[in-house]
């Protein structure tokens, strides 16, 4: 009978040394789903005075990637949206809108980085403030309480890309692997 509690008190906590070493991978190894984005907040996709300055400035507190999701929320009818180039944004010119949904919600994922603009067809929407203008990076944005370091001024040479052997996906499979190596010891250790 002693043995038998023994043996179950063993597996309970190789079991929990598993569980902790899961949990501790989880808050370590980058996070790489998209994120999604409503956009405007709680004021939703709508045009109402102030809204150029509201989008441009809820779009320059929110770090965009490729993979995110933009849902613009809206009332069917009501309102539309629909990807433009920088000029047709500048200018507010409907006729050459691409991708115009019009039934809202709308999902829209950013699939390329770069510049991407959006405007609302309706009426005089756009033009009452109602378009967004959004740059889309490569990379995931810098965890808050991170400054990243400066570009290098002019005259100066950059330094060498890193190799691959440091890279975050390469840390990660080592870190990975190093957990995997800790778990096995202590799983046959008791």
């Amino acid at each position: 009978m002693r043995e038998h509690r023994q043996m179950a008190t063993t597996m309970n906590v190789r079991l929990l040394l598993v569980v902790l070493l899961i949990a501790a991978a989880a808050t370590v190894l980058p996070r790489t789903e998209a994120a999604e984005h409503t956009v405007g907040g709680s004021n939703g996709w709508s045009v109402f005075n102030g809204a150029a300055d509201f989008y441009t400035s809820w779009a320059a507190n929110n770090s965009f990637a490729v993979g995110d999701v933009l849902v613009f929320n809206f009332n069917t009818g009501a309102h539309d949206v629909a990807t433009v180039t920088k000029d047709a944004f500048d200018a507010c010119n409907k006729t050459s809108a691409n991708n115009v949904t019009t039934t809202g919600p709308a999902n829209i994922t950013l699939t390329t980085a770069g510049d991407h603009y959006f405007i609302c067809t309706i009426d005089m929407h756009c033009t009452g403030g109602q378009k967004l203008a959004i740059n889309v990076g490569t990379t995931p944005p810098t965890p808050p309480g991170v400054t990243p370091p400066p570009p290098p001024s002019s005259g100066t040479t950059p330094p060498p890309p890193p190799s691959s052997g440091t890279s975050a996906s390469s840390l990660a499979a080592t870190f990975s692997l190093i957990l995997v190596t800790i778990a096995s010891t202590i799983f046959y250790l008791f």
